[in-house]
């Protein structure tokens, strides 16, 4: 199929790294990979972190709106519009409409839905993203919880699974030089809950400050130097931020650590645990949010209950003085990865739910 993909939060384009990018580069991959024509319908990016700059927003969607009209009348529609992770801060703005006026079928892929904000100054954009989920010919949802929150808000919609993946490519070849009591975090550096998980991880790591550990961190962002501030007093011999990386620079970052720690507060579901589980890592993260999608508790990791810093802390302890069961469970991870979150098992599977949906 010929498939105009649209992520209206982030373009796969945008030249700032995130894992809603990785994401978006991964499905259009996938797609191609099982065969698809994909094409990157539009940049315009609908993100707005308030009511009203998202009302000037859908102002300036017109002009948009009106080239793909123009470029689809001339012959250049094509047979379905992906949609990747609209939410009420980022609605699709072009894609509902011009699939109606074209009678072309569309999917989202992590389409999410907030029910607090079914009230006060979001509700019209959130309505916005329930109404292209209604008419969705599919929705494909990363998550239990994404799942569940969409059916309960469209009883009618039409939904199907895939599992959170990566590409495995730099992580299939075994390397590095494998270091126990080496620590590792890949994180961008920004507020809200990248900066609490920060925040915990760095009060975790005082409590253990008597064991044999150190730490590389790897990321940067506009709150670097107050996340550098709070590892202060751990030890700059102990504490290394490398920070932005290259995708080979950080398998090869993987591939000499010991254990991979990220809380993971607020975390959506995590591409970088699928990657530190793919170079062979055991995982130190929170039985929270979307996390328990890419680890398996007691398997390949540890997942501690939710803002208990004290467990979380023993949690790293235990595997830093447990050798067998590091390895053990960093064996289990690799394998985990590589053999059910790759790439080509990815496509399979989306490319089975695209086919459905288009019969």
């Amino acid at each position: 199929m010929k498939i105009a993909f649209y992520a209206p939060l982030k373009s796969p384009r945008h030249p700032v790294p995130s894992g809603d990018r990785l994401m978006a580069r991964l499905l259009i991959r996938a797609m191609e990979i099982a065969g698809h024509d994909v094409e990157v319908a539009s940049d315009f990016r609908s993100f707005a972190p308030t009511p009203q700059q998202a009302i000037e927003s859908g102002a300036k969607a017109g002009e948009e709106l009106e080239r793909l009209r123009l470029e689809w009348a001339s012959g250049r529609k094509p047979d379905l519009w992906f949609c990747y992770h609209p939410y009420y801060k980022s609605p699709d703005l072009l894609g509902p409409a011009l699939c109606a006026e074209f009678g072309v079928p569309h999917v989202t892929a992590e389409a999410s839905h907030s029910p607090k904000r079914d009230q006060g100054e979001w509700a019209p954009f959130q309505k916005q993203v329930v109404a292209q989920v209604t008419s969705a010919r599919i929705n494909i949802a990363f998550t239990k919880r994404d799942r569940i929150g969409l059916e309960r808000a469209v009883p009618g919609g039409r939904f199907s699974s895939i599992a959170p993946f990566i590409d495995t490519t730099l992580f299939e070849t075994s390397g590095g030089n494998p270091r126990p009591s080496a620590l590792i975090a890949v994180a961008m550096m920004r507020s809200g809950d990248k900066f609490q998980s920060y925040a915990m991880l760095a009060d975790a790591l005082r409590l253990i400050a008597d064991r044999p550990w150190s730490l590389t961190v790897v990321g940067d962002g506009p709150s670097r130097p107050e996340i550098e501030q709070l590892f202060s007093g751990l030890g700059a011999d102990r504490v290394q931020f490398r920070g932005e990386l290259s995708a080979e620079a950080i398998a090869a970052e993987l591939g000499n650590s010991g254990i991979y720690v990220w809380p993971g507060c607020g975390e959506a579901y995590g591409l970088a645990y699928l990657e530190a589980q793919a170079s062979g890592l055991p995982i130190v993260a929170q039985n929270a949010a979307g996390v328990p999608e890419v680890v398996n508790p007691g398997v390949t990791g540890y997942l501690t209950p939710e803002g208990d810093v004290a467990a979380y802390a023993a949690a790293i302890a235990g595997l830093l003085s447990d050798p067998l069961q590091r390895s053990a469970m960093g064996l289990r991870a690799r394998r985990f990865v590589l053999n059910e979150r790759s790439l080509p098992h990815a496509a399979q599977e989306l490319d089975r739910i695209l086919q459905e949906s288009a019969g």
